[in-house]
């Protein structure tokens, strides 16, 4: 596991920037909760009567004044939208930076399979984005004791898990991605994240564009569908769950035979 240890070491301070900076955001999104309580209602009407703005972001699903409602919009895009645009970076960087910052040689000469490297890499990389959605749901837990509120407990973990599984299959295709890439990986991952989620976006404003839903992690991070359901959308998650896996099997195949320069 030492290329697993050293992944973890090699990211850690990006991994402390990007969790210090989504936990932040959600902290004051919780915390203003209180103080906006009282206007939601009034804020939620006017926005659900905004059309197809409305319609793209599922402002016309939710009740602002309910605090799962208000969570699901305002801490949903924080978290989604800024984690998916994380694991993009670490997915996309894992096995190009090799090569980029001309390390392949000194780590492909010592008796270590490629599959391995591969492996390892993926884990730390997947280990990352776990610590990260720790992280914020631990601070998220304070804040909502903080202010007072008891939200179901169930519903609240299945939005953290559906972000999770997002930003996990946006690691995954990255991570296939990355295989692929010599240099320029950052702006590939992070426009791939930013493609991703406006597919979400195009598909909430017409069913003739429902089928991006199965395309994108973010089809199955509704926050109106998950509280309504109480549960994550199955067909999503099972397109999703095939992508990520087409994605680390691509990894797996193409870096094994990959003419390293």
């Amino acid at each position: 596991m030492t290329i697993f240890r050293h992944e973890l070491r090699r990211g850690m301070a990006s991994l402390v920037v990007w969790t210090a900076a989504i936990a932040f955001l959600m902290a004051v999104c919780v915390l203003i909760y209180p103080e906006m309580g009282e206007q939601m209602d009034e804020v939620g009407a006017m926005f659900a009567e905004m059309g197809a703005f409305s319609q793209a972001f599922g402002l016309d699903q939710l009740n602002f004044g309910d605090f799962l409602g208000f969570f699901g919009i305002e801490c949903g895009n924080v978290l989604g939208l800024g984690g998916a645009l994380f694991a993009a970076l670490v997915g996309v960087s894992a096995l190009m930076k090799e090569e980029q910052g001309c390390t392949a040689e000194f780590l492909l000469t010592h008796p270590v399979s490629r599959v391995r490297v591969t492996a390892e890499k993926l884990c730390a990389a997947a280990a990352q984005v776990l610590l990260l959605n720790g992280a914020c749901a631990a601070v998220t837990a304070v804040c909502v004791w903080a202010i007072g509120e008891e939200p179901p407990f169930k519903t609240m973990a299945l939005l953290f898990l559906a972000y999770f599984l997002m930003q996990l299959e946006t690691l995954c295709v990255t991570f296939g991605l990355s295989a692929f890439l010599r240099r320029g990986g950052p702006g590939a991952g992070l426009g791939l994240a930013a493609a991703f989620y406006f597919m979400n976006l195009i598909a909430n404003l017409t069913e003739r564009a429902e089928f991006l839903k199965y395309l994108t992690p973010f089809g199955y991070t509704d926050g109106a569908y998950i509280i309504e359901q109480e549960t994550l959308p199955g067909k999503y998650c099972a397109s999703g769950a095939l992508l990520a896996a087409a994605g680390v099997a691509f990894a797996f195949w193409y870096y094994r035979r990959k003419e390293i320069t």
